[in-house]
């Protein structure tokens, strides 16, 4: 009986050293971020710093994991993180039950102000992208539409367009599936598909606080529409969207990278200023090199590293634009401002320096690559060419920096938009400055 009781104690040890030892690293937020990434991001951090037994353990609370292991002295290491929206994330720092929020949205002004205490949200030094993600809008494998509008995505989610037969196919009601209100997923959505138009998700959308559950919900639905990240499509068939003037896109690596897909989103990390766990700043450092970026793409997302992609020449585009089509090749890589802001914010200047290492690496440093700024309309068309050479400069400065010699700068105004201009976010989208080489 001894000899059983002790062997039952010995197997209890290992739980009993973790349930005993404080976590190191808390971190609350994003379900898009926590469910699988942040997970595989410790994880990643964990072993490049000689950790031994690393493993990613499921507690007794949905969407709640710890990731333990030990340190090179064999002290047991614990990282808590529960994923139940990015809005839980930031209540989570208020109340001081988490060391880094993470968020598949900016953080919203009125959390600023909230939060203000802890120092500049903000700032270069506590808003971190660690990679990309499109919200894909997804249906039944075997239904046959191809594409929607964001006008006719806000109607049908808004509850106004309620049959298949009214989007062309056969007659049946429209299911809606959605994420819930905490998720920065539906405030992505809800920011760049119904509030453009004041409207709001219908009472009949059922909810979801997980992407995965939503994903499995529509694949066993022939009636039924939703939305998640990339990350949780699956077998789920994706639709390819239209925004304004822009021809039909699907959330493809290329696309996200360059954020001119309609729905794409950052993902992000927010540690205060003043904060000082070293985990979490180590964390943020990994998830920024490449070894991060691989887990991050790895993970189902879009990583942040610079890639080529070769662009068709069009009928369409302006003769220069077809010419560079024709005799260059495009990055992956786009910088977006503001209104009236040509200041690169913390995710830029990152972008700035891959783009610099990119072309130090290929031999292009010198004469090789071109700036082509585009903005969204104006009244005055030479306005609008002229403030997209400006924020090509503004671009070429920093790049200059880095002893990036540019070849040419050039201003195309309101060409080629990317998105509508009748909203906020699409003309963000619109003023943007992307980088060719040759």
């Amino acid at each position: 009986m001894f000899r059983h009781l002790s062997l039952l104690l010995l197997s209890l040890c290992p739980l009993l050293a973790w349930a005993d030892t404080p976590a190191q690293l808390r971190i609350q937020g994003s379900n898009t971020i926590g469910a699988v990434l942040a997970p595989a991001l410790v994880k990643g951090l964990l072993e490049a710093r000689g950790a031994s037994d690393v493993s990613i353990v499921a507690t007794d609370r949905s969407n709640e994991t710890q990731v333990r292991a030990r340190d090179a002295a064999g002290q047991p290491l614990r990282i808590d993180i529960a994923a139940h929206g990015s809005s839980t994330g930031f209540a989570a720092l208020k109340a001081g039950q988490a060391d880094l929020a993470a968020a598949s949205r900016p953080i919203k002004a009125s959390e600023l102000d909230d939060l203000q205490a802890l120092g500049d949200l903000n700032s270069a030094a506590a808003e971190h992208v660690i990679g990309l993600d499109g919200v894909a809008v997804i249906v039944h494998p075997d239904n046959p539409l191809p594409q929607l509008s964001t006008e006719q995505l806000a109607q049908v989610f808004a509850g106004r367009i309620t049959d298949w037969q009214a989007l062309g196919l056969g007659r049946g009601p429209i299911h809606l599936y959605a994420r819930d209100d905490r998720s920065g997923t539906f405030e992505t959505f809800k920011a760049l598909v119904l509030d453009p138009t004041d409207q709001d998700l219908a009472a009949s959308a059922r909810r979801f606080e997980s992407g995965e559950q939503l994903t499995r919900a529509v694949q066993d639905d022939r009636q039924a529409i939703g939305f998640s990240s990339l990350a949780a499509v699956h077998g789920a068939k994706v639709l390819a969207i239209v925004d304004g003037a822009s021809k039909p896109m699907l959330p493809s690596a290329a696309r996200v990278a360059s954020e001119d897909y309609p729905l794409s989103r950052r993902l992000y990390f927010y540690l205060p200023p003043d904060q000082n766990n070293p985990w979490a700043r180590a964390l943020l450092e990994f998830a920024q090199s490449a070894q991060g970026q691989a887990i991050v793409t790895g993970s189902g997302f879009v990583g942040q590293q610079v890639q080529v992609l070769k662009v068709a020449p069009a009928h369409d585009m302006p003769a220069r634009y077809q010419a560079l089509a024709r005799n260059a090749q495009r990055l992956s890589v786009n910088f977006r401002f503001q209104e009236g802001n040509a200041s690169l914010d913390s995710k830029a200047l990152r972008d700035v320096q891959r783009v610099a290492d990119f072309l130090r690496h290929n031999g292009k440093l010198q004469q090789r690559a071109v700036l082509v700024g585009f903005g969204d309309a104006k009244n005055d068309p030479e306005r609008a060419a002229l403030l997209s050479r400006l924020r090509a400069m503004a671009v070429r400065r920093e790049l200059a920096r880095s002893g990036v010699e540019l070849r040419e700068v050039m201003g195309l105004g309101d060409e080629l938009p990317v998105a509508t201009n009748s909203a906020v976010e699409g003309r963000i989208r619109n003023r943007r400055v992307e980088v060719w080489v040759y």
